[in-house]
């Protein structure tokens, strides 16, 4: 990112949905470090007030506890508004298969009255958290933006409705909009905790406390793990690149490689190991597959480092590094 760009972020005033969750808070705290005018939106259904706490230290920062089911509160979060960084969503495969209909309420009722409130208060930008369950039952590898498959579960279908939605809200309403299709995004702040708790988090408080994690199927299934710092890149790129095809477009937001669950498991005992050499003899332990999982996953990154000027500094084992520390540190 040039000085140019940096202080565009300085002058702007941005919104983040989701503040007070693991992606939300991480954005925020980088914004307010770089000198931008943050406003956070949440009802804590998933996030945590203790994620907000570095922010609420910041006189830049304001929060405002609301729900974006609610289209006063939107409108409310979107006075003045420069950006829109949209996190807020009920995450979890499984959470959307035992209930579709609060998923579909939050992503996609909520992702709508935020598009329309983004609309009314004139944004510049609306950057949105779009997923790569949206390539479904596609088994071209690496997964590219432009072919898609069809959605496994109502999560996957929330999250590409979102995704024209966005492109309607272009060419009805001349909303700009950038999506970011994350893949399995991990890091500081991603709570361990609750049932639909993402599997990095919820193996290392398993590792810390000896008790043996369970790997849904044979551990052979493949994720692009990708780092917060990487997310938190690729979404500062979204709200300042000015290459003329940048907007209006969806972009993985990936490292561009695939770890095993097995691998995962092994890097994970490997510096855990180096905190608590007993964590090395925890057995891993195997049950069935969950409905709804896509086999593999890996993203092509190179649309976004074309338009984006997207440069991925942390790969699997440098973010676990980083992660596993933060847990350490933190649990």
């Amino acid at each position: 990112m040039n000085t140019k760009q940096l202080e565009q972020l300085r002058s702007s005033k941005i919104l983040v949905t989701g503040a007070a969750g693991f992606i939300g808070s991480n954005l925020c705290e980088a914004l307010l470090e770089i000198g931008s005018t943050v406003v956070g939106l949440d009802n804590f259904a998933t996030g945590h007030k203790k994620n907000l706490a570095l922010c609420n230290e910041n006189p830049n920062f304001t929060f405002i506890e609301g729900d974006i089911r609610n289209l006063e509160d939107c409108h409310k979060a979107c006075e003045n508004i420069d950006y829109v960084l949209h996190e807020a969503a009920l995450g979890s495969v499984p959470r959307s298969i035992n209930d579709p209909i609060t998923s579909n309420d939050v992503n996609v009722g909520g992702f709508l009255n935020m598009l329309v409130a983004s609309r009314d208060a004139g944004v510049k930008r609306f950057i949105y958290a779009a997923s790569s369950s949206t390539y479904g039952d596609s088994k071209a590898l690496p997964k590219v933006e432009e072919k898609i498959g069809n959605p496994l579960s109502p999560y996957a279908i929330t999250k590409y409705v979102n995704e024209l939605y966005a492109n309607n809200f272009k060419k009805t309403y001349d909303l700009d909009t950038v999506g970011l299709r994350y893949f399995n995004v991990f890091g500081r702040k991603q709570d361990p905790n609750g049932a639909y708790a993402a599997v990095i988090p919820k193996f290392v408080m398993q590792f810390m406390k000896y008790d043996s994690p369970i790997i849904n199927g044979d551990g052979l299934f493949s994720r692009d793990f990708t780092y917060i710092d990487n997310v938190i890149q690729m979404n500062l790129l979204a709200m300042v690149s000015d290459h003329p095809d940048a907007l209006n477009n969806v972009y993985n937001t990936a490292y561009g490689e695939r770890t095993t669950l097995n691998e995962l498991t092994t890097l994970l005992k490997e510096y855990l190991g180096e905190y608590d050499e007993k964590i090395k003899n925890v057995d891993v332990k195997f049950g069935p597959e969950r409905k709804g999982d896509v086999p593999h996953s890996l993203a092509s990154v190179e649309k976004a480092k074309t338009f984006l000027g997207y440069n991925p500094e942390f790969d699997i084992k440098e973010g676990l590094k980083e992660a596993v520390k933060w847990y350490w540190e933190n649990l």
